[in-house]
């Protein structure tokens, strides 16, 4: 095939203008002379495409495109003359040959910026850059189309938009204009260039991805089309929002492909939902799945199932259970057999559900199992569907509570500098980490795409100084959730295993709080001036989600001051206390080592000092003479420390069921410490005291919801007890079978009871209620009984006709919630109550709605 290429590089070599004019009239009639054009068209595009000689044969391959290049143009005018005119004009032998000068511009033989200077230096010499050449040859034979040229919309605008690509800068500034002449064409025939916009949007994915394109073709792009649509008023407004748009989608395809090959996909994947969200704002269906599946594909291979399955749901949620043909092609080795949107829907579900399963997130996995229950039961009526998945959901949920799910960590982290890409340069990012994924090998995950980029030591958001240097600096530090509970969680007793979940997953506000000093310094009590800044970021979208990270939208930094800083610091003690006692319910077969440590850390001064400190910076007459806005807060913290109390007695109740002989010393020092701490608290603070009551559906025992939002507490003033009715005992039911009696056992073994099982420890602990002996208590009791009520009559007789009286009457709570009177924490201690969870809860929202 060389030898034949050879012989005719040599023949048109020794032909001449008047050659080729001769050999062209010899033709005896129009279709024969279109015939032999057609036919040499093809031949010299597939003598182009094959490359017959080697690539490092420069001097055989420039002198055969030199010989081509002569054919071509000369056959050029052939078609000027013989084939333009209306009579003549034959389409398909004009695109042939536009098809042809393109395949000759863009072949690798004539890149000579991929030859070294010398050798590119000596072909221009020799050869010139034929490329430009071609290229004025093309634009000329364009603009003598006329009025033909909507024939080649939008055939044409892949190959022309492949030649401007070509990285010289003549030959861009010559064919650039043609794309302006083609939205002109279309945009006077029919009123706008959606077609011509269509396809190049499409071929510029292409072609970027391919390695072509670069800023210089952006700069040039913009400033050429920008100057052509100002000088057109028609064309100003469409033409300018049509250049922004290819300019964003060309900005977004550079990021994408200058990460695409790297080890990392961390990028490669942020630059993917760039343009995927970049199509979906632009309506461009088929291109927005099309990325939807590389960004699938990108997660499986790194096992990111949870975000692979938030990926597939996109698409899913553009079908609908009906039988219309997908629009859309859908790539996969089973979407030839997918017909219908139902069954490519149903498929998709079921590949979501397997990924949501890997991934351990059971929860959302049950709402898909619910949908296609839906489906199989109501519309389908498929039965055996709907039995299978049912099985599925169960099982879910009992993954949900039997399996051990850690709760991940987010990171936030700046890149901050003008050396990073766009997509990063001075942006703060939020990521999901990984299971037990600690924050070191995190950051050497992000620092080994970026060797020379430098670590930043302080939190702190950086200066103008390094946002603008060239440099590259990277920032991370640990963030924490800082979502509000879900309204249907909050003041119920739900098990840990299922409130753990919607404290970490569907985030989308994070919390850092960086402590500083403000004031006189106290060595002996670091609270005092212990105050709290507190940054707050949001996401673009909530984690998890089709990403492991989502950029920062907004941030809000405030100030908490020490006495805030303490009643939070109390809030968070007191539910991990009531964290470990009902983990310790719901599996007895826990180590007692982190509620050792815990509880002891909380009764033992000599270990961290207890709440003492806050009552030496706080509770002091100065401080609250110096503060009186402050008063509200105060009693806040006091009611949260005599709170504290019931939680630590049944802490210690459990700890005493578990402990050791070995540990048995430890334990009683623990008590007696607690004991002593309790008779201050209650002395000062008042008595706080909650039962468990029977669930009367079921009769198993639940505990009191331990509610997150402490501002319902008790306010100024409010330090009481509760007196309500214990509740009524349930009527007596038949002996329930054998194998009812064990899941029965099996469901009280699994409540989440913070207060034990049904089955008491015969033993008496520090929690359980004795009259006391002590003849102080007697006398507060006998006052406490004899007292009047607040409205100087005498109460009556007794707690349960006291709320049976209410209930008749229909006469509300006092302001502060209470069902009974308040009592003083300064008098003597009055005898413990029992707290009803339905008149708490009640009590926590009139308490907050008084305040």
């Amino acid at each position: 095939q060389s030898h034949y290429v050879a012989c005719m590089a040599t023949i048109l070599s020794q032909m001449d203008k008047d050659h080729y004019s001769t050999y062209i009239q010899a033709f005896p009639s129009r279709p024969d002379l279109m015939d032999f054009l057609m036919e040499t068209f093809i031949l010299f595009k597939d003598l182009i495409g094959k490359t017959v000689y080697p690539s490092d044969w420069v001097v055989m391959n420039m002198v055969q495109n030199r010989e081509f290049l002569r054919a071509i143009n000369h056959f050029a005018t052939t078609l000027t003359e013989m084939f333009l005119s209306n009579s003549n004009f034959e389409l398909q032998l004009w695109n042939n040959y536009f098809h042809l000068a393109v395949a000759f511009l863009t072949q690798d033989s004539l890149q000579l910026e991929n030859f070294s200077p010398a050798k590119r230096n000596s072909i221009l010499a020799k050869y010139g850059d034929m490329r430009a050449t071609i290229g004025a040859s093309i634009r000329d034979m364009w603009y003598s189309l006329g009025q033909r040229k909507i024939e080649f919309i939008p055939g044409m605008v892949g190959p022309i938009l492949e030649m401007t690509l070509v990285p010289e800068l003549e030959l861009r500034r010559s064919t650039i204009p043609i794309f302006f002449d083609m939205m002109l064409c279309e945009h006077r025939l029919t009123g706008s260039f959606g077609r011509f916009e269509d396809e190049i949007l499409r071929r510029l994915d292409s072609e970027v991805e391919g390695g072509r394109g670069d800023e210089q073709y952006v700069q040039l792009f913009k400033s050429i089309l920008l100057s052509c649509c100002q000088s057109h008023p028609e064309l100003a407004k469409p033409g300018e929002d049509f250049v922004k748009l290819v300019s964003e989608l060309l900005e977004r395809l550079m990021d994408y492909r200058a990460v695409m090959n790297d080890e990392n996909k961390t990028y490669s994947m942020s630059c993917t939902v760039n343009l995927l969200n970049f199509y979906k704002e632009i309506d461009r269906q088929a291109m927005y799945i099309r990325y939807l599946y590389k960004l699938k594909d990108l997660h499986i291979s790194y096992e990111n199932y949870t975000e692979g399955a938030y990926t597939l749901l996109l698409h899913a949620r553009l079908l609908t259970w009906s039988e219309e043909s997908n629009a859309a092609p859908v790539p996969g080795p089973h979407s030839p057999h997918l017909h219908t949107q139902r069954q490519l829907k149903e498929a998709l579900y079921n590949q979501i559900i397997e990924y949501f399963d890997q991934g351990k997130m059971w929860e959302e996995a049950i709402h898909i199992c619910k949908e296609l229950a839906e489906q199989y039961e109501s519309h389908m009526f498929d039965y055996e569907m709907l039995s299978d998945i049912l099985q599925r959901e169960a099982t879910f949920y009992e993954k949900i509570l039997k399996v051990l799910r850690p709760s991940p960590d987010y990171f936030a982290v700046g890149y901050y500098g003008q050396g990073f890409p766009t997509f990063l340069r001075n942006k703060v990012f939020i990521y999901r980490g990984k299971e037990y994924e600690r924050r070191e090998d995190f950051e050497m995950q992000l620092l080994s795409p970026f060797p020379n980029a430098e670590k930043l030591k302080s939190t702190s958001p950086p200066g103008q100084d390094i946002t603008d240097s060239p440099g590259q600096y990277i920032q991370c530090f640990t963030v924490q959730p800082a979502e509000e509970a879900k309204v249907r969680l909050k003041g119920r007793s739900i098990p840990e295993q299922i409130t753990n979940f919607y404290k970490a997953n569907h985030i989308q506000r994070f919390s850092y709080s960086r402590p500083f000093k403000r004031g006189p310094n106290d060595p002996d009590n670091e609270f005092a001036n212990m105050w709290i800044e507190r940054t707050t970021f949001r996401t673009a979208y909530p984690l998890p989600g089709i990403l492991r990270w989502f950029v920062v939208t907004s941030t809000e930094t405030i100030i908490i001051s020490p006495l805030q800083n303490a009643i939070e610091t109390m809030m968070k003690t007191n539910e991990k206390i009531m964290s470990e006692i009902n983990r310790h319910q719901n599996d007895p077969s826990l180590p007692i080592n982190p509620l050792s440590m815990l509880l002891n850390g909380i009764v033992d001064p000599a270990v961290m000092g207890g709440f003492a400190k806050y009552e030496k910076a706080f509770f002091q007459e100065p401080y609250m003479q110096e503060h009186p806005e402050d008063g509200v807060n105060i009693e806040k913290l006091k009611d949260l420390i005599a709170w504290q109390i019931p939680l630590l007695a049944e802490g210690i109740r459990i700890h005493g069921q578990k402990v050791t002989e070995d540990l048995r010393p430890f334990h009683e020092r623990m008590e007696q410490c607690f004991e002593q701490l309790r008779a201050k608290v209650e002395s000062q603070y008042g008595v706080r005291e909650m039962m468990f009551f029977e669930d009367r559906r079921s009769g198993r025992p639940r505990s009191i919801a331990w509610v997150p939002d402490w501002d319902r507490l008790s306010h100024a003033g409010t330090r009481q007890v509760l007196c309500t009715e214990a509740p009524p005992t349930p009527k007596p039911a038949p002996r329930p079978s054998e194998s009812e009696e064990h899941r029965n056992e099996r469901k009280e073994n699994r409540a989440s009871s913070i207060f034990g099982p049904r089955r008491q420890d015969p033993r008496q602990s520090v929690s359980e209620l004795t009259e006391p002996k002590d003849e102080k208590w007697r006398l507060s009791r006998n006052i406490s009984e004899s007292s009047l009520s607040s409205d100087g009559k005498q109460p009556p007789p007794s707690r349960a006709a006291a709320s049976a009286q209410a209930s008749t009457a229909g006469s509300p709570l006092s302001p502060t919630g209470f069902g009974g009177r308040v009592k003083s924490a300064s008098k003597l201690p009055p005898l413990p109550r029992k707290i009803s969870p339905a008149v708490y809860e009640t009590f926590l929202e009139q308490s907050d709605a008084a305040a």
